[in-house]
């Protein structure tokens, strides 16, 4: 990060709601111009937080700064924040310029620059010509990014979302994600977004919070956080992982393998040599990492097992293999690079696992 990392520091913040903690001690920092994103599922703590930068919600003790400025005694309306909900909140009686220019009445400006600015917003958001249109001649896409020009159009220092995209369909909602990522660029402002999607946060983030229960598991990049998870909770959230309990086994104060659920003696990944010998241990391997195959590999990690069932889902199809001395059946993705179904294995068929030493990701018990 920047020398301005600290754009956006929140820090020791904690909320409470009566008894209930709602978070526990959070402490981030958010750069200039970063898009980061707080990912988590339901009752995470994740919105409570974006109510806090917005200044709807006070931390019970900590403290948040925006560009170096105490927010504690600021309301919503003196900080130098904006926000888009999900909901959208667009005024059904005006047109899209109206909408647009809504937060402009109490600046006075001369008309001329307020339609200079509105027709900039509409440039942004590639909605030209659609100005006099109403509300309700408008897609939900359209409708989303109306929300965001008007936000923009204040000249926030950040813009806060709260899970704006959560009511599009599928495919806008994908399309919606890159024109967001796209439009966060140009504008060059700090975004800071609530997703529990996962794909989202990894689409659109420069770094990702994940929470739960109120505190943060870890902060990092979208790569980061999907190779290299620090817990099981971060790699079960981000993606889908494969589990299985080991202990390290050491010869002569030497580290030698990890004795992992049905892979067998596995050599310990460079970085964890330091474990101690008969530490409980996760061994994590993400399904597209599995290498399935009819025969064994001539070398490498492997180990035999029975296909027990296979979903076909479009662009991949996922295979679930039982392997000897594990009761939970191993996921395996594999891209669908040929024709659908062509030369898959089906039925109770016998199958090798194969894994490069580098997929393997060793983490400490939860």
């Amino acid at each position: 990060m920047s020398a301005d990392a600290d754009f956006i520091s929140i820090r020791d913040v904690s909320k409470m709601f009566g008894s209930f903690r709602a978070i526990n001690n959070v402490s981030i920092d958010i750069g200039r111009g970063e898009f980061f994103s707080l990912l988590g599922a339901s009752g995470c703590g994740k919105t409570t937080l974006l109510r806090m930068l917005a200044g709807f919600e006070f931390p019970s003790s900590g403290e948040i700064f925006i560009d170096g400025q105490p927010m504690s005694d600021v309301p919503p309306h003196h900080r130098p924040v904006n926000m888009v909900f999900q909901s959208y909140a667009i005024f059904p009686h005006l047109n899209v310029r109206d909408n647009i220019a809504y937060g402009l009445r109490k600046q006075k400006l001369p008309r001329a620059r307020r339609d200079e600015m509105v027709d900039e917003m509409l440039d942004l958001i590639k909605l030209s010509g659609y100005g006099r249109r109403k509300a309700n001649e408008l897609s939900g896409g359209q409708r989303q990014r109306i929300a965001l020009a008007r936000a923009l159009i204040l000249k926030p220092k950040v813009l806060l979302l709260d899970e704006p995209l959560g009511a599009l369909d599928k495919q806008l909602r994908e399309q919606m994600q890159l024109e967001l990522r796209e439009l966060q660029r140009k504008v060059g402002i700090t975004f800071v977004f609530v997703t529990h999607d996962q794909e989202e946060a990894l689409t659109l983030s420069d770094r990702i919070a994940v929470m739960q229960g109120g505190r943060v598991l870890q902060v990092d990049t979208p790569t980061g956080l999907y190779e290299t998870p620090r817990s099981r909770a971060v790699a079960s959230f981000i993606g889908s992982m494969n589990f299985f309990p080991g202990q390290v086994r050491r010869n002569g104060g030497a580290s030698v393998a990890i004795d992992a659920e049905g892979l067998g003696l596995l050599p310990i990944p460079e970085g964890q040599e330091d474990r101690p010998d008969g530490a409980t241990v996760q061994i994590a391997l993400r399904p597209e990492k599995l290498i399935l195959s009819a025969e064994r590999p001539l070398d490498g990690p492997a180990v035999q097992g029975h296909l027990a069932t296979s979903a076909f889902l479009g662009e991949r199809s996922h295979f679930y293999v039982r392997i000897d001395n594990r009761e939970a059946p191993v996921a395996v993705s594999v891209p669908n690079q040929t024709r659908a179904g062509a030369d898959l294995p089906s039925g109770d068929t016998p199958v090798w696992l194969s894994w490069k030493p580098g997929s393997v990701i060793v983490l400490d018990p939860d």
